[in-house]
């Protein structure tokens, strides 16, 4: 595409292009998608009523933005969106390693090309994706890093230190006219921060003892964990307070919301002979599980439930699906309530247990599931039919559970029980295939269970449903 763009200053100037502030153009674009009724960027989920309005206020105001938010709330990701809004093509002086602008040039190495060439300055375009840059803020992250420093091999090469192109600009100068990305900002050092101030307010940077000012022209987000979460660090004051909006993230306040952010980002489980099929309740018991671990007083809020914990659980349970396809040699199955024991592996790192908890972190996880389950099961069965089932346990009928039980196994235990095979299709339809139908009855009898309906015996991996 650039091909057909300018190369000269000359051909610019006729083209009629016009420079910008890079806020200004964030918000120029804004403009278009917020009066067409299109959403800032795609793939974010849960934040239309909440944060997308005060983020799309903070574009139209021209601020920088810090977000502030726990792990997992797709910080990140709306950051690096934003050069959605950018300009697809950006001229800059070629050559440049700051974006110079061919009209405003900054650099002293842009300023003397175009003194020299005027008109006949060559121009190179950078592409919006490339007008973004990022860094993970460290306790090692060095001013150098950020805004720059005197590079000695120029030094050696014969140039003097007074010479501003001694100078190697660090990653800030280097996003010039496009957005700067800090993570984790308050894990930066304060003597580091206090750098970043003219950045913010002054729009400049000053390295060394140089007597240099490049009036920069940067937008800057940043993201942080709340400051009741991390003890590493602190945002300094005068930082804080260059920022002009603070925009509060959250995890997903709905179950159906968590459900559709799983299926956008857990990874495709299927394998060669195997496809993996999800009952509607099993996915409404994996977004359970985060959501009643967000608001259980025996794990620590602070350090947030992320919504990575559901997409994990997602991934396990459909491999542990695999797993047991393989074992038995069926080709076609779906997640059942037996499957939630290999929980244990990805709950476990994502999931913080208080302190005082010592020693019992399986146990409040099981509880957590068991949870979950109960609840899914409430919302998903409806209770009128189901005493005719308990009534048949009652008559005798005991059902076996487990990884051996084949979904052919289940499909005639719901054959020869008919209240049983009425709940079962009223959750999976009469046209289920087997798969379906063995995890709808496991989701009946472990509902029944919890509900204090029917005793269940465990060992080993394997359970037996019976009569109180």
């Amino acid at each position: 595409m650039t091909q057909t763009l300018p190369k000269t200053l000359g051909a610019l100037r006729q083209s009629g292009w016009q420079s910008v502030p890079v806020k200004e153009e964030i918000r120029r674009n804004a403009v278009k998608r917020i009066a067409a009724g299109e959403p800032l960027f795609e793939g974010v989920l849960g934040y239309e009523d909440t944060v997308m309005p005060q983020l799309e206020n903070s574009l139209l105001a021209g601020h920088d933005v810090i977000f502030l938010g726990e792990r997992g709330q797709a910080k990140t990701r709306m950051i690096r969106s934003l050069t959605g809004l950018l300009d697809e093509w950006m001229p800059i002086v070629e050559g440049s390693e700051i974006n110079d602008d061919p009209y405003q040039p900054v650099s002293a190495m842009a300023r003397r090309l175009v003194a020299e060439k005027v008109d006949d300055t060559p121009i190179a375009w950078v592409h919006r994706d490339d007008r973004y840059g990022e860094k993970l803020a460290t306790p090692d992250t060095s001013i150098a890093d950020l805004i720059g420093e005197v590079d000695p091999i120029r030094v050696a090469e014969g140039r003097y230190l007074s010479d501003e192109l001694t100078i190697h600009f660090g990653l800030v100068p280097r996003t010039n006219r496009g957005i700067f990305a800090i993570n984790e900002l308050p894990d930066l050092a304060e003597r580091i921060q206090v750098g970043l101030l003219n950045v913010l307010e002054e729009r400049d940077v000053q390295i060394r003892g140089h007597k240099i000012r490049l009036p920069l022209d940067v937008m800057l987000v940043a993201s942080a964990n709340p400051e009741d979460y991390t003890n590493r660090g602190r945002l300094i004051t005068p930082l804080k307070d260059r920022f002009g909006s603070q925009i509060r993230t959250h995890y997903p306040l709905e179950v159906d919301t968590e459900i559709e952010i799983v299926r956008r980002e857990a990874r495709d489980s299927n394998i060669d002979g195997v496809t993996v099929h999800w009952p509607e309740f099993m996915e409404r018991i994996v977004a359970t599980v985060s959501q009643v671990a967000r608001s259980s007083s025996h794990i620590n809020q602070r350090s947030g439930v992320s919504v990575r914990l559901s997409v994990s659980n997602h991934e396990i349970l459909a491999a542990n699906a695999v797993r047991r396809a393989l074992r038995v040699g069926e080709t076609f199955v779906a997640p059942r309530v037996s499957d939630l024991g290999s929980l244990a592996a990805s709950m476990s790192g994502k999931v913080e247990v208080e302190s005082m908890e010592d020693g019992r972190e399986s146990a409040i996880l099981q509880n957590v599931v068991r949870s979950a389950v109960l609840e899914s099961f409430k919302q998903s069965v409806q209770t009128e039919s189901l005493p005719a089932v308990v009534t048949s346990f009652e008559e005798g009928l005991v059902a076996h559970a487990g990884d051996d039980i084949t979904s052919a196994d289940y499909v005639r235990l719901v054959e020869q029980q008919p209240a049983l095979r009425e709940v079962v299709v009223r959750l999976v339809g009469p046209e289920a295939p087997p798969a379906m139908i063995a995890s709808a009855t496991e989701f009946v009898l472990e509902g029944l269970h919890l509900s204090k309906r029917l005793n269940k015996d465990e060992s080993g991996g394997r359970a037996v449903y019976r009569a109180r």
